[in-house]
């Protein structure tokens, strides 16, 4: 493959890690961030990849910014945002896709806590888009013998299984504060992965992606690194800290805090059940305590396991 020039939107944690990824394989990379010299239409001008790693809550105000400038068409858009957007509901791919119809809009997301991916410890992701070409050509800029890529076909799965696996870290960082064992541990994820699967078939995803990197393997590695965000969130909170102090003192944003909110909107609206994200909201938002939403959540009624 002839280098690429991948511009990248936020010089985060995430953001600078894709960079080096990207760079590290051979392809020339700008990196941008509000904070840096470089104009955002300085960095996106020419480039063949734009790579999104910017908070939800930037995505629409960086997509205005640039919808007017001109790309070549093949130029390919990557998102590597996890959230949704409160007013719209939307997915950041779904905001980039509105703005750029006829462009390739591909999603990255797996098991890719930022900073084992910068020690260079071996990690794998997926690329999704229904643009197989543009996706095996992310794959292609991403993968090396440290980041290993796969390409999927259902990008609304692969984003929502990314999205939705922070609302179950923070309950799964509650589980681990309250010292509630392996059983319980166990038993929150598997039924967690259920409440994922049941939202994202609703809106229109495959069952099979979420037993994948960007489902099952994304929630593993969320509900059990204290390097997750939203898995501190939780933690934090059952140890008795509010809600305000942890998230004045995190490094980054925890996206699992705002998806909770538009989530249950969403859900709500579709009825959907969603008992885990419930209790999760009615804690962030200090209506009950950890101890008091695990017994909701154990005294719920009796039911099959199997029951979308």
């Amino acid at each position: 493959m002839q280098p690429k020039l991948v511009a990248v939107l936020g010089a985060g944690a995430w953001g600078s890690t894709l960079a080096n990824l990207a760079s590290a394989t051979g392809h020339n990379v700008r990196l941008w961030s509000r904070h840096l010299e470089c104009s955002l239409a300085e960095t996106v001008d020419g480039a063949d990849i734009i790579v999104s790693a910017i908070s939800m809550k930037g995505v629409r105000s960086v997509v205005e910014q640039i919808r007017s400038l001109s790309f070549a068409p093949e130029t390919i858009f990557l998102t590597a945002t996890k959230g949704l957007e409160p007013t719209t509901t939307l997915t950041p791919a779904q905001i980039w896709q509105a703005a750029f119809p006829d462009h390739p809009i591909v999603v990255l997301c797996g098991p890719n806590l930022s900073k084992e991916v910068q020690q260079g410890l071996p990690a794998a992701t997926v690329v999704a888009s229904t643009d197989i070409t543009a996706a095996e050509t992310v794959q292609m800029v991403f993968s090396s013998n440290r980041f290993r890529v796969y390409t999927n076909s259902d990008p609304i799965g692969v984003e929502l299984g990314g999205t939705i696996k922070n609302v179950i870290a923070i309950a799964a960082g509650v589980c681990d504060g309250l010292h509630l064992g392996t059983n319980a541990k166990a038993a929150l994820v598997t039924r967690g992965l259920t409440e994922i699967i049941r939202i994202g078939v609703a809106w229109g995803a495959k069952i099979e992606t979420f037993y994948g990197l960007s489902g099952l393997g994304d929630l593993l590695a969320t509900c059990n690194s204290p390097l997750s965000r939203n898995y501190q969130v939780g933690y934090q909170l059952a140890q008795g800290k509010n809600l305000a102090e942890i998230l004045e003192r995190l490094e980054g944003t925890a996206e699992g805090v705002n998806t909770t909110q538009v989530l249950i909107a969403k859900a709500h609206q579709q009825h959907i059940s969603v008992p885990i994200t419930t209790q999760v909201y009615r804690l962030l938002q200090a209506e009950i305590t950890p101890r008091q939403a695990l017994e909701e959540l154990m005294l719920r009624d009796i039911k099959p396991e199997y029951n979308f």
